[in-house]
């Protein structure tokens, strides 16, 4: 499998981390042969159609950027969406930083590999929670595969385990802490006694919180989690102008003292009831499984069957979410062995 790397920052270099590490136990365990033919980033590209050895990857890697500079496969300035179009390859993988307003360049990424027969992975919320549906529709149009688990529970898989786990059963609702941000500073106020502004500072210093944190802390993130959770597990056709969201700002330590005379605590909740998608801090007990504390996320699945089930672990990380990027590639492979096979019976 031939894959182009869109995207070098921490979950890119995590991808090239991982295929390397892996790769003898991949081609062994699944037959699965990963080769990263080229790595388009800001400054240009690096491309080798035979592939780019764990060496090369490894070099590239320390010695930094621009990428493209690099005397043997080194192309300076060369866009993106001209690596993605011109170098042959089976997977674009996309890692690009996310961008809710219009998506771009990963929403561009996506389409031009689509139309020229490629499939896609992402961890890029933004284009899926702007024009999932349309995506969705784009990839079946041109009969390729679109995966994403990274971008709701990093390396936690909860899209997996929503769709094969309960498969059969009926998803009645979800329920969800989707953003570790923010769950870490509503759990770092009543615990350390600060206010939300001092939370977040310390949110920040250890890397948690952006500098500018509008993303997680005014809901977007967890929102755009909403919207590929209601399309992806419930085939709810919404984007992000869909869901009603309030962010955590207002929160103060004293609503967080007064709930817990109750027994109770606030975390920020993405939930899919109905036709309704919302993202909102909610009071909930400290006895409910969703309460959990620190970056953690969770999310509960409520199904016709099976009741309430939910799923615990991180939500966020380089090396994490490159893991669910790995998932992806071997799903895409299963996928294309068993339409090789179905091609195969019918002939």
């Amino acid at each position: 499998m031939r894959i182009i790397l869109v995207g070098y920052g921490v979950v890119g270099k995590g991808v090239t981390t991982i295929l390397a590490e892996r790769y003898k136990d991949k081609v062994n365990d699944y037959g699965f042969n990963p080769k990263i033919v080229a790595i388009a980033d800001i400054d240009g590209a690096v491309i080798n159609p035979k592939g780019l050895s764990p060496e090369k990857l490894e070099e590239i890697k320390k010695r930094g950027y621009p990428i493209s500079a690099d005397p043997d496969f080194g192309h300076p300035g060369m866009k993106a969406l001209d690596v993605i179009a011109s170098v042959e390859a089976e997977v674009v993988v996309e890692v690009t930083p996310v961008n809710i307003k219009n998506g771009e360049p990963a929403l561009s990424h996506i389409i031009t590999a689509f139309k020229t027969g490629k499939h896609v992975v992402t961890t890029n919320k933004g284009p899926l929670a702007l024009a999932m549906p349309a995506l969705t529709e784009l990839a079946e149009y041109n009969n390729v595969y679109l995966r994403f688990s990274g971008t709701v529970g990093g390396g936690t898989p909860m899209l997996e385990f929503a769709k094969r786990c309960l498969a059969g059963d009926k998803i009645l609702a979800i329920r969800g802490i989707l953003n570790g941000t923010t769950n870490y500073i509503l759990t770092e106020m009543p615990q350390t006694r600060v206010s939300f502004q001092e939370a977040l500072t310390n949110a920040q210093k250890l890397g948690y919180a952006e500098r500018e944190p509008s993303m997680d802390i005014d809901g977007f993130d967890t929102a755009c989690k909403v919207v590929i959770l209601a399309n992806w597990i419930m085939n709810k056709k919404i984007t992000l102008k869909d869901v009603d969201r309030t962010g955590i700002r207002d929160i103060s330590l004293e609503a967080l003292d007064e709930a817990s005379k109750r027994g109770n605590t606030i975390k920020l909740i993405g939930s899919i009831d109905g036709d309704k998608a919302s993202v909102k801090p909610t009071e909930i007990s400290k006895d409910n499984p969703l309460c959990v504390s620190g970056v953690l996320n969770a999310i509960t699945f409520s199904t016709e069957y099976a009741a309430e089930q939910t799923l615990i672990g991180r939500g966020a990380g380089g090396i994490e979410t490159a893991s669910a990027v790995l998932r992806d590639l071997l799903d895409i492979r299963h996928k294309l062995a068993d339409r090789m096979l179905n091609d195969n019976s019918e002939s």
